[in-house]
């Protein structure tokens, strides 16, 4: 597992001035004290990061020394209908890991470091009243039979952000005392420090799972696959709900026989408990021709899986960006040979969705 001294070195700051000024922000800068801060109009607007394309060549180098600091403006929920009912408003973008397919660089351009946004209370505020306005949920979906549920990680990691401030303890918390929804997140980073937050229930984690030999082309500066299986019995006694990603679902020669071996893998190492309380997304590879350019520049070797334009069609994204993804006909036979697979192989494994 990449070390949180070998994923953060941080050098240099750029923050807003509120930023700066903020309870949060300073408590940032304290972890930090020896980076330079330089001061930007917004954390939108930092040339030598966005869209600087000689970021390209030091990718990995900018996650790693960089750090943004800024105010999070437009507070909103935007309802979703897969992982959760809603996406709640961003604590922090971006990411010190370097996972060759994330969708989250192809709106920064160029470079990703992670930005913090500090006004935690507005946020944690906002969040408490739109759950309220909600009221009791009337019928279970595929999200959850009970409570709401909030994505609170869609644009970064929220294990790594814990390594750099308080905003996911805070949101943790947050949703500790309410008892009609609960907070979400992927993670491909085993943080144990998140094992003291004490979430009674009311978070769910999930861990992001693929062969491993994919995960050692892909998901750069990642924890490594057992290492995340190993922690999820962990998770579930320390009160967390632990469901499992099953993505990104990449194929390639070989690709059935390394999936059966996971799902073995899980079958094998999981508790009772943590099996009785698990589901599953499975999510097909979607790709990006822009990022494709990008990742020939700094790590080409993970292109060999990615791009198969063999496979894949055009796709445009909800955003308006053209993506690439697996045509249909490959997409289906894909998704149900891989249920095919949980069944045999998993059958407890409950998969919530599949796309």
């Amino acid at each position: 597992m990449p070390s949180p001294t070998r994923l953060l070195d941080v050098r240099t700051v750029y923050a807003e001035p509120a930023a700066i000024d903020s309870a949060r922000g300073r408590e940032v800068l304290a972890r930090f004290p020896g980076a330079e801060i330089v001061e930007v109009p917004s954390h939108w607007q930092i040339p030598e990061l966005n869209g600087n394309e000689g970021n390209v060549e030091r990718w990995v180098r900018v996650k790693t020394e960089t750090l943004v600091l800024g105010v999070k403006k437009s507070l909103s929920a935007r309802p979703n209908s897969r992982s959760s009912n809603w996406i709640a408003p961003s604590t922090a973008n971006g990411c010190a890991m370097a996972c060759a397919y994330c969708y989250v660089p192809r709106r920064k351009g160029f470079a990703n470091p992670i930005t913090v946004f500090t006004n935690i209370e507005q946020i944690t505020g906002y969040l408490r009243r739109h759950v309220a306005r909600q009221g009791v949920k009337a019928e279970a979906d595929q999200c959850d039979p009970v409570s709401w549920v909030y994505d609170i990680g869609e644009n970064s990691d929220c294990s790594v952000d814990a390594l750099v401030s308080d905003n996911v303890a805070d949101l943790v918390a947050t949703f500790r005392e309410l008892p009609t929804a609960k907070a979400s997140f992927a993670t491909k980073y085993v943080n144990r420090q998140l094992l003291d937050l004490d979430p009674q229930g009311r978070t769910r984690v999930r861990f992001s799972l693929m062969p491993d030999a994919d995960s050692r082309v892909i998901d750069v500066r990642t924890s490594r696959i057992a290492e995340r299986i190993g922690a999820v019995d962990d998770f579930v006694e320390a009160g967390y709900e632990v469901h499992l990603n099953l993505s990104p679902v990449v194929l390639r020669d070989g690709w059935e026989a390394d999936w059966a071996q996971l799902l073995r893998q899980l079958d094998d190492t999981l508790s009772p408990a943590a099996k009785a309380q698990a589901a599953a997304e499975v999510i097909m590879l979607t790709h990006n021709r822009d990022l494709h350019e990008v990742n020939l520049g700094w790590h080409p070797k993970a292109e060999d899986l990615l791009w198969r334009p063999d496979l894949q069609q055009p796709k445009r994204s909800q955003n308006g960006q053209w993506n690439v993804r697996y045509r249909n006909d490959v997409k289906r036979a894909g998704v149900e040979r891989l249920q095919e697979l949980v069944a045999h192989h998993a059958p407890w494994l409950r998969i919530r969705y599949a796309f």
